[in-house]
């Protein structure tokens, strides 16, 4: 129950990218991790470091003993979730109602944005050339939907127009333009005429919590994928509390849920510098990449009570029953069988148990970073996760067990010399 109560603190301090990677900053500054800038000369001396930029964090430990040729054993995930992004010119409205132009990031659930109380959050950067952080984190903003006496039909199967019927309103009025960055500008505390540009996103309010006869549940925002990020801190943490003999890597990249193609997403080139900077240059990196290992967590479909037929009945992923090894035969991950055993080996190490998730052949399945990194890299990588349900909605639900059993298999596999 601990773990999962830590968990719902990290999710709540996250409403955005740029949250999540100054909450894991946090973490990692308290265990005496120091930065690594991009700007400043490598630092090669032994201990924990972090490197950030925008929505990106990368992490890593080296041990009293290490030596170039040491492998590197990689934790993965990613720091955006779906939502609905602010347009660049924000405000719009009519018939007396203020609301906010929205564009939408990834794949979410539309429906499961409406009549919900959501807040904003995000950056501001200004003229100046500083980025300030917002965090509206109390009601603000609300999509109606049509009542249903204006739409008999609508369970018979809603269908929402992204473009006009997800605007949020966030109060009452004419629409001015400047009117919200004003607004965020107080709330940041800097002058509105200074703001240059935003990068902002809507966010669920409710609180996690434990639910179930017996709290043997966990509901929440941004499981997809901050229950991943979660468990990669934590599990980086642990194992340079062992001083282990490989060197532990945690990377949680911003952009998977738009295809990861851009400067801090898992195709671009951060990791890739960071892991030639840790193996000692470009022609030591081949040795270690040889010998490197990844794993690329992300959520997994947890089997719907309601909807059995859209999963495949013998590899069925059950809450609470261990994260689950994630298959596919056209490589939409990256699982292999050698990847496999060192999973479940790092299962058994840790006692937790695991399962199995593949697809139906009629059910296309989605991907990961995981695919994106063994091209980029050549590192043999494989991809995992806890089952959820509801996944991509704005709260989505999970086993209140499985994050831990998360944490100590991460574990077992970072420092794992096999």
């Amino acid at each position: 129950m601990e773990t999962v109560l830590d968990l719902a603190s990290f999710v709540s301090a996250s409403p955005t990218p740029y949250h999540a990677v100054a909450e894991v900053v946090r973490r990692l500054t308290a265990a005496g991790f120091t930065e690594q800038r991009e700007t400043q000369e490598w630092d090669s001396t032994n201990g924990g470091r972090f490197l950030v930029r925008d929505g990106t964090v990368l992490a890593w430990y080296v041990g009293p003993n290490a030596r170039p040729e040491r492998p590197f054993r990689i934790f993965a995930a990613h720091t955006d979730s779906p939502t609905l992004r602010i347009k660049p010119r924000p405000d719009s409205g009519s018939v007396g109602w203020r609301q906010a132009n929205v564009e939408v990031y990834g794949g979410p659930l539309w429906n499961s944005w409406l009549d919900r109380d959501l807040g904003l959050a995000g950056r501001l950067a200004l003229y100046d050339g500083t980025v300030v952080p917002v965090h509206v984190a109390r009601p603000l903003l609300r999509v109606p939907q049509l009542a249903i006496h204006l739409d008999r039909e609508a369970n018979q199967g809603l269908k929402l127009d992204p473009q006009r019927h997800l605007l949020p309103i966030w109060g009452l009025g004419p629409a001015h333009e400047g009117d919200l960055i004003e607004f965020l500008a107080a709330e940041a505390d800097v002058p509105a005429g200074e703001v240059a540009a935003h990068d902002l996103v809507v966010h669920e309010l409710t609180p996690p919590a434990t639910i179930g006869r017996d709290n043997e549940l966990f509901a929440s925002p941004r499981l997809d994928n901050q229950a991943s990020l979660f468990a990669g801190v934590q599990a980086l943490l642990a194992a340079a509390e062992s001083d282990p003999e490989t060197i532990p890597v945690f990377v949680g990249f911003d952009h998977e849920e738009v295809g990861s193609a851009s400067a801090t997403g898992a195709g671009g080139p951060l990791l890739e510098w960071v892991l030639t900077q840790l193996a000692g240059g470009s022609d030591q990196r081949y040795r270690a990449f040889a010998a490197s290992r990844c794993l690329s967590v992300d959520v997994t479909q947890a089997a719907h009570p309601n909807y059995l037929e859209k999963h495949e009945t013998d590899h069925l992923v059950l809450p609470n029953h261990g994260p689950a090894l994630k298959v596919n035969a056209n490589q939409r991950y990256a699982t292999d069988a050698p990847g496999a055993a060192a999973w479940r080996r790092a299962c058994r190490d840790a006692g937790v148990p695991t399962q199995v998730f593949v697809s139906r052949n009629n059910v296309p399945c989605g991907s990961t970073v995981g695919p994106i990194m063994s091209t980029r890299l050549g590192i043999r990588t494989v991809d995992v996760g806890i089952g959820v349900l509801s996944m991509h909605s704005a709260r989505e639900l999970c086993g209140a067990q499985d994050p831990g059993h998360m944490i100590a298999a991460g574990t077992a596999f970072l420092t794992d010399p096999a």
